[in-house]
């Protein structure tokens, strides 16, 4: 019979990288968790994690069991949560999976009204680079609730938020700002050299089509990783980039204007299944606190 705690035990190996790591974060002798990996592949009646000297790594079969695994001990948490808020109990963990982008501009507001509401609740965030990666995150059970572009091919619910506008950002001495434009068109842009993102950043996906849209591919003066330092990359003269215009803070040094033709993105909440109270009651938060933030979807 597989056990939660067999399920848990894996998926921390695995999280972790070896067995040491493992067993110490899990507070059991190595010789115990070993013990209950066996047994859990025994039921399984497959091998699911190949030791080596320099740590463990999922088998073929390993590959396939651990998103079940990832959504059984969701499934379990959110038990747990909907037991503890049956009874009046206050506590537990609200989990949400994000966007780079997103914890950086649209999601701080949301939580600092949460906190204030529910002080007793925790926050377990997990960010992601690209909207697939957190999609396969939230497929595999890694969080209550998703907030990100609008999922393909999704069965489970999806709450529209709203439309999200990107900006340019350059240079306070750039031509654009010395002369106060407030929009470019992009095909005016096609012989600079742009700030862009790292390949397995989203938002290189969204520059390199708002380009495409403008019939040329952007010369790159460099490229960052983190989503937060291509506004201020822009700002030091390295080049226009393209980012979210809720992630540009008052007071920023550099000037942002908008791009021709616009730039958006549709931003949703979701989940894998219909949401708990605790999940309704945050949406609910989300959606207020993005409301001013993001413009309506199109009737």
């Amino acid at each position: 019979m597989v056990s939660l705690r067999q399920i848990e035990y894996l998926v921390t190996v695995v999280d972790e990288g070896t067995f040491t790591r493992a067993a110490a974060l899990l507070h059991v002798t190595q010789p115990a968790l070993s013990h209950q990996i066996q047994a859990l592949e025994r039921s399984v009646g497959a091998t699911l994690l190949e030791r080596a000297s320099r740590g463990a790594h999922l088998t073929p079969a390993g590959r396939a069991f651990l998103p079940h695994a990832r959504a059984v001990l969701s499934d379990a948490a959110n038990a747990l949560s909907a037991a503890r808020q049956s009874v009046g109990l206050a506590g537990g963990e609200l989990r949400l999976a994000t966007t780079y982008s997103i914890s950086l501009g649209l999601l701080p507001a949301a939580l600092r009204l949460w906190s204030r509401r529910h002080p007793d609740v925790d926050i377990r965030l997990y960010e992601h680079r690209h909207s697939d990666e957190l999609m396969k995150a939230m497929a595999g059970g890694q969080a209550d609730l998703a907030i990100g572009p609008r999922p393909s091919d999704w069965t489970g619910p999806i709450h529209t938020l709203g439309i999200e506008g990107f900006v340019i950002a350059v240079s306070r001495d750039d031509p654009l700002a010395v002369r106060h434009a407030t929009e470019v068109d992009l095909g005016e842009l096609r012989e600079r050299r742009w700030v862009h993102y790292a390949p397995d950043n989203g938002l290189a996906d969204v520059l390199n089509l708002a380009c495409a849209r403008a019939a040329f591919q952007p010369n790159i003066a460099v490229r960052t990783e983190q989503t937060a330092s291509a506004p201020i990359l822009a700002a030091a003269g390295l080049g226009p980039a393209l980012v979210p215009a809720n992630i540009v803070p008052d007071g920023y040094e550099g000037y942002a204007l908008r791009p021709s033709p616009g730039v958006h993105r549709e931003l949703t909440a979701y989940a894998r299944t219909v949401p708990d109270a605790l999940v309704s009651a945050f949406l609910v938060i989300l959606k207020e606190s993005t409301r001013e933030r993001l413009s309506r979807p199109a009737s």
